[in-house]
């Protein structure tokens, strides 16, 4: 641990309380002091209090742990220059063109650039596409001051597992300069013992955008799997369950919807600097074209089944259950889920659209068009349960529970087919598991 000096002769400053920058401010400030900034008072006023905003395993008790004033909150920086700032603020794609929107890093950098000294260290944690700190950051940074030290150093942590993988996964660190680099390892050090420097800003952008990408190739190519196993009438988790057994190659991966603020946007990043340099990324956009036609495969498979069970699906009473973008670890973020274009897709196609969800808020669920239900309230008298997500709790469903409270001959479709083994051959439903024929 950073000696109680560290607090006292400056702060380091986190700029997004989010799903990113809160665990990052909240473990830094166990070794520094730190002002962590957010425009949203909500957000500020959870974290004063000592809670998180979010669901995040151990962040809670890690922040109630923390020595008063280690870690504090404010709506914009400090007048005093921070010795560190990192930017943590969202950088979506556009929903039409799915190009990058960089205005909350543009905000975020002009108010650093505001607010720093020749000698604070500027690191983005935000991803981005290749070429952008460079391209954007920088500039912005030296309307201020003439050579600023810059950073980019990416987070790789997943939700519910963030603070672990703080403390456990190598740290990339890419600097503008050697002596940019250095910092961000110093800064870092505390919580990382694992870094891994890079040559050049650009490099640790790319490693970012080619970790998920990779990510949405390998989960492109089971659904890939388990699409083309539904025509022929075969079972994909049959398939790539016996063709992994034992065999000394990459494994194949299970089907399931791909989703997040991360895996649905970062590829496009990705494809857009391919196409600043005038090249095509044809297996990263297929991808992507897989993965994100698996909610309207549902829905589809799930209409028709209502029709052929007798159900009007206009006037069908319709179950979602699995809110957030995934069960396991399990999280309330709701970016990027299945659940969105399920509920656009639905609305206007059934009687009435439900939503239920373990870890999801009542009002969020009921701004993506669902009404929230309890699980056993939302299955009462529906005539089609579509779940979405892997959560655990949702293995406890079985046939009897489900013929009990739907309404007779119901529909259920199960993402990851968790309940297979449980519904599959179950006399007075029709049971349909992506991949299972």
């Amino acid at each position: 641990m950073v000696s109680e000096q560290n607090r006292s002769d400056g702060y380091i400053a986190v700029v997004g309380l989010g799903y990113v920058g809160l665990p990052l401010a909240a473990s830094l400030a166990a070794h520094y002091r730190v002002v962590g900034v957010d425009t949203n008072p909500a957000v500020r006023a959870a974290v004063d209090k000592g809670s998180a905003p979010f669901r995040e395993p151990g962040l809670d008790s890690l922040l109630r742990s923390l020595p008063s004033g280690a870690l504090t909150t404010a709506e914009a920086l400090p007048e005093t220059p921070p010795d560190a700032v990192v930017i943590c603020v969202g950088t979506p794609v556009h929903s039409g063109s799915a190009e990058p929107d960089m205005t909350q890093l543009k905000s975020a950098a002009e108010h650093v650039a505001q607010h720093m000294a020749d000698t604070t260290l500027v690191v983005v944690r935000s991803t981005v596409s290749v070429g952008t700190c460079r391209g954007t950051v920088l500039p912005i940074l030296r309307s201020a001051v003439a050579s600023p030290l810059l950073a980019f150093c990416p987070e790789r942590i997943i939700q519910g597992q963030a603070l672990h993988e703080l403390a456990s996964l190598p740290q990339i660190v890419a600097g503008l300069d050697g002596r940019s680099a250095q910092r961000a390892g110093q800064l870092l050090a505390p919580l990382a013992a694992d870094r891994v420097t890079v040559s050049s800003l650009e490099a640790g952008e790319m490693i970012k955008l080619i970790c998920n990408a990779h990510t949405d190739l390998i989960y492109g190519f089971g659904n890939e799997v388990a699409l083309l196993a539904d025509r022929l009438g075969l079972d994909a988790h049959e398939l790539i369950e016996s063709a992994n057994l034992r065999y000394p190659r990459p494994d194949l991966s299970r089907p399931g919807f791909v989703g997040g603020s991360c895996l649905t946007k970062d590829p496009y990043l990705l494809l857009h600097a391919a196409r600043q340099s005038g090249h095509h990324l044809p297996m990263v956009a297929a991808a992507r074209t897989v993965n994100e036609s698996l909610p309207g495969y549902a829905v589809e498979r799930v209409t028709q089944a209502l029709e052929a069970a007798g159900h009007d699906p206009g006037r069908a009473a319709v179950l979602v259950a699995g809110i957030a973008y995934k069960g396991r670890p399990a999280t309330d973020d709701v970016r990027g889920a299945a659940s969105g274009p399920v509920a656009e897709a639905l609305r206007d196609q059934v009687g009435v659209l439900r939503g239920h969800d373990f870890e999801v808020d009542p009002e969020s669920i009921d701004r993506l068009g669902f009404l929230p239900t309890g699980l056993d309230e939302g299955l009462r008298d529906a005539h089609a349960l579509i779940l979405l997500t892997d959560h655990p709790e949702y293995g406890a469903l079985n046939a009897e529970r489900l013929l009990s409270l739907m309404s007779p001959s119901p529909v259920v479709f199960d993402m990851w087919g968790n309940l297979h083994a449980e519904l599959s051959g179950a006399k007075g439903l029709t049971y349909i598991g992506l991949g299972h024929g």
